[in-house]
């Protein structure tokens, strides 16, 4: 039985890796639980998986026997055999390290850890020969198409459901709301990826995370839109031949995929697509100047040193501004810009400048907030004239 520890349970991958254990709780054991604010949810899981240990970011107002300790010191304790990442931003850096350094199996859903610091994070896996293990559907279906494969792919698709702006004017993405990005036409998520999702800036995550996972160029991997989202990733090969994943949109299948490696087992419980009530598969290359923000991801993945740190930060900041309603949609793209213009990159940083370079943007995006939040009153009342 695997003993399994997951950081962020009370989170949408946490929930669902929860969901895929207790359909196949012969196989796996919950050994330990970290959440964040939910106490009232963190309080249900525990009751029913009893774990030996757990965690939550404020202060519990239950009792249970069981020893609270940090994220860290679940990840690296000698019970866990497999740590699933399923927290989101920074908060996911220093316990997935402490796991790598152990050799504990990490199941990455995370994906700011890599984009942060992926140079950190594979050579201590590398080191201590450890796995990190994909969980973003993307990831695990790249994963899945070079298993098996001895030479180097030429080129790898991510794809993208284009989120529910992709067809809008720029007129029309000045006007959008809280409650339009927060609906995604396939996926359900936390807010947080799903604003992502919605500003593209995902999918550049994704490649920097895919560039250090799988040690590909950044210029090998592109972005498709594919509406459907049936299809994960795509894999071309040096003789032409492709290679594709595809699979209902279902996040507990590449959790599954994760944590019963190299096994696949059963799994009467998710859905099955039906290929013969499939109609279309379609594809076109991602409008990057549609997007700045995968735009500036892109850019901020290639020119490496601290510049993704920051760009994780900035957006992190203007997203919940923009959740908080203090800024427009389209100042997200604009504050991210504006701190990845004034960020003095460090080249092969350390962990200690890595956090720095997260601090400085943070502080940054937030400073730049009252001219946005001007910005914003302005076209509101000129939207409420209309």
């Amino acid at each position: 039985m695997k003993k399994i520890a997951i950081l962020g349970s009370t989170g949408s991958i946490g929930q669902q890796a929860l969901n895929v254990i207790r359909a196949h709780n012969a196989r796996f054991r919950v050994v330990g639980l970290a959440g964040g604010k939910n106490l009232k949810l963190l309080e249900k899981q525990i009751k029913e998986f009893q774990p030996e240990m757990f965690y939550s970011s404020v202060k519990p107002d239950f009792a249970y026997k069981g020893e609270f300790l940090s994220m860290e010191e679940i990840a690296s304790h000698p019970e866990i055999d497999l740590v699933i990442i399923a927290t989101s931003g920074k908060a996911g850096l220093s316990p997935t390290l402490a796991a790598l350094k152990v050799g504990k199996t990490v199941a990455l859903a995370n994906k700011e850890v890599l984009v942060m610091a992926g140079e950190l994070i594979t050579r201590e896996a590398s080191f201590h020969q450890t796995q990190i293990l994909p969980v973003d559907s993307e990831h695990s279906a790249i994963w899945q198409c070079l298993r098996g494969e001895e030479s180097n792919p030429r080129r790898v698709f991510l794809t993208a459901s284009g989120g529910p702006f992709y067809h809008y004017s720029q007129p029309q993405l000045s006007k959008v709301t809280v409650e339009q990005a927060l609906h995604h036409p396939t996926w359900k998520m936390g807010k947080k990826v799903t604003i992502d999702s919605a500003t593209l800036v995902n999918k550049g995550l994704e490649a920097i995370e895919a560039h250090w996972l799988f040690a590909l160029p950044l210029d090998s991997i592109e972005i498709l839109i594919h509406p459907q989202s049936i299809v994960h990733s795509i894999v071309e090969f040096v003789d032409g031949s492709i290679k594709a994943q595809l699979s209902f949109p279902d996040m507990r299948l590449p959790i599954q995929y994760a944590l019963c490696y190299p096994e696949r087992l059963p799994s009467p419980e998710l859905p099955h697509l039906e290929l013969s009530k499939i109609q279309c598969l379609n594809f076109e290359p991602a409008d990057q100047n549609r997007f700045p923000c995968l735009k500036l991801a892109m850019g901020a993945g290639r020119q490496g040193g601290t510049y993704p740190a920051v760009l994780c930060a900035a957006d992190e900041v203007a997203v919940e501004l923009f959740l908080n309603r203090r800024i427009s949609f389209i100042d997200i793209a604009k504050i991210v810009q504006e701190t990845l213009e004034q960020h003095k990159s460090i080249a092969q940083p350390s962990l200690e400048e890595i956090l720095a370079a997260d601090a400085w943007a943070r502080e940054y995006a937030r400073r730049s907030l009252p001219c946005h939040c001007e910005e914003h009153k302005r076209q509101s009342t000129l939207s409420i004239g209309k």
